[in-house]
């Protein structure tokens, strides 16, 4: 009920809802919202994405070995982006992960929620203490972006998690509502994401209302996750690619040990024999996702996504490792592209210590 009061408010305010009526699409101001994520401040209504908790003794335990990143060293507070890949190293999911005292919540994207939950429930074996449990009905998700966000926190007298790393999360309170704020965007775009109780969404959407902050529907975080570089499923994450295909090595421990594909990832880095590189593509006019990349006459990529910007189009793009990488200059759709770097992406091999 909450959640239908909710999308009314936002209604009001100008949203226009996508056809399953599961997000806010557009609030009539992509453009203004688009530079409000890029140099003021923008509100993005993310509760149609997934949250799964784990609770039990061997949480931790269970989370380091499904996924790529090194979960056993977060302490309570912390948290962490991490992949969820398949036993050949394939890509499942890029999730976020926020360890508390009592359990880690897991921010998962919106068509892989029901997926996770019923990949992890194959691996708990009746010995486990392992508690998986979709917690997404009973929570909201709210992301603030733009280098003005920290003007915000100041206001709702949240300052404490200021300056603190990425993922780092803390309990505050919005609208007499007690919500968790955690560092980040999931953009690598400066903001924080809050988890808050459906029953008050309303009120604490309100109250960053109130603060004049411009609000983002799905049309601009579409946008900005392809000019950052946000690899997402069914688009760049699929069971065709790996993270380090994808470009996701910082959330990739190589020092932790045996996990779900694990050693198909070693074997890659140790070898250095990542054959194709997700980049991001320059282009005169936007195309079609699906679209073959050229070198002269020779094919070499596939482009995964594509959004209009103010000079032209911009994609993403996996391109064979051979062909070459930032500034190559390449044909698609008989028009030359250029490739370039993105923020949320690196391409560089781990390097053990010695």
């Amino acid at each position: 009920m909450m959640m239908e009061e909710l999308r009314e408010n936002q209604i009001k305010l100008g949203g226009v809802l996508s056809p399953d009526g599961t997000k806010i699409n557009s609030f009539g101001n992509d453009r203004a919202g688009l530079e409000a994520a890029q140099t003021g401040v923008g509100l993005y209504d993310r509760s149609h994405w997934g949250l799964l908790q784990l609770k039990g003794e061997d949480r931790s335990r269970f989370l380091h070995n499904q996924t790529t990143n090194n979960i056993n060293s977060l302490k309570s507070g912390q948290g962490c982006d991490t992949v969820f890949i398949n036993s050949t190293g394939r890509t499942l999911d890029l999730a976020t992960v926020y360890v508390t005292d009592e359990a880690i919540e897991v921010l998962v994207s919106p068509n892989r929620r029901s997926f996770l939950m019923t990949w992890m429930d194959r691996y708990i074996f009746p010995m486990d203490k392992v508690e998986l449990t979709d917690i997404s009905e009973q929570n909201a998700i709210f992301t603030l972006l733009g280098p003005h966000s920290d003007r915000i926190l100041e206001k709702l007298n949240l300052k404490s998690i200021i300056g603190q790393p990425v993922g780092s999360h803390l309990t505050g309170e919005v609208a007499n509502c007690l919500v968790r704020v955690g560092v980040g965007t999931g953009l690598t775009l400066p903001g924080y994401t809050f988890i808050i109780p459906r029953e008050k969404a309303l009120p604490v959407w309100q109250e960053f209302v109130n603060t004049e902050v411009t609000l983002l529907g799905e049309n601009v975080w579409e946008h900005l996750r392809i000019l950052q570089g946000r690899p997402v499923p069914d688009r760049e994450l699929t069971e065709e690619y790996n993270p380090l295909e994808s470009g996701l090595w910082k959330t990739i421990s190589f020092d932790k040990g045996c996990y779900i594909g694990q050693e198909t990832i070693a074997r890659l880095n140790t070898y250095k024999g990542v054959k194709q590189r997700l980049w991001g593509v320059k282009l005169d006019h936007p195309v079609e996702p699906d679209t073959e990349i050229f070198l002269e006459e020779t094919k070499i990529g596939v482009l995964t996504s594509c959004t209009e910007t103010q000079t032209g189009g911009f994609g993403l793009a996996y391109v064979k490792t051979k062909a070459g990488g930032e500034g190559l200059r390449v044909t698609v759709k008989g028009q030359t592209g250029e490739l370039v770097s993105v923020p949320f992406l690196t391409h560089e091999y781990y390097q053990p210590k010695s």
